[in-house]
């Protein structure tokens, strides 16, 4: 065998099949992201990085954005919702989590990642942590202990009205383009919308 160390790393990698070529792949995305997000993603420096070639990529992922979301998924954690006993210490919880990780390095990938896709429905289908019916599941859990504790209204676990608050704290970032929302903020939003509209919900 050849001592060349380019001989070896080329013997490496036609060893490299499937699965364990396919995480090599995704860990250099995944490193690209980190290190100059979605703008300087680029199937060139991943190849480089993983060792392989582009063809490799295109094979597995058609484009550019397809890669990052794939990627995205692979330094994404799954929140589980809080249950703090109180409802208003559970949806400001939910809204502090977003709010955090919108602000945060992940958050501007996802960003740049919902603003490559074009909306965030074409987003969502591509990221099913992101889509709307994992974030309804997670507001509606929390309204419902709460209807059950009897802090809500039943007439209240309807979809839109158990996700009026991040829907209201989204806006913040895709509208107004804030680079973090304030804590007063989150407070007002629970406060002023969304606890009033769960508890009077049904009552008019």
């Amino acid at each position: 065998m050849s001592d060349d160390p380019m001989t070896q790393a080329r013997a490496g990698q036609t060893r490299r099949r499937g699965a364990a070529l396919e995480e090599a792949i995704l860990r250099a995305a995944a490193d690209e992201l980190t290190e100059s997000g979605y703008a300087g993603l680029s199937m060139d420096r991943v190849a480089k990085r993983a060792g392989t070639n582009k063809n490799a990529i295109y094979r597995r992922w058609p484009d550019r954005l397809t890669l990052g979301i794939a990627a995205y998924k692979q330094l994404a954690t799954t929140i589980q919702a809080p249950d703090t006993g109180e409802l208003r210490e559970d949806a400001l919880e939910l809204l502090r989590r977003a709010n955090r990780h919108w602000s945060s390095p992940l958050g501007t990938i996802l960003r740049e990642l919902l603003a490559a896709a074009g909306s965030a429905q074409n987003l969502a289908a591509r990221l099913p942590e992101q889509s709307t019916d994992a974030m309804t599941a997670m507001w509606l859990a929390i309204l419902g202990r709460a209807v059950a504790r009897g802090e809500a209204s039943p007439e209240s676990l309807h979809p839109r009205v158990a996700t009026v608050a991040i829907v209201l704290l989204r806006n913040e970032f895709v509208t107004r383009g804030v680079p973090t929302a304030p804590d007063e903020v989150l407070i007002d939003i629970v406060d002023e919308v969304y606890l009033p509209l769960v508890r009077k919900r049904g009552t008019a």
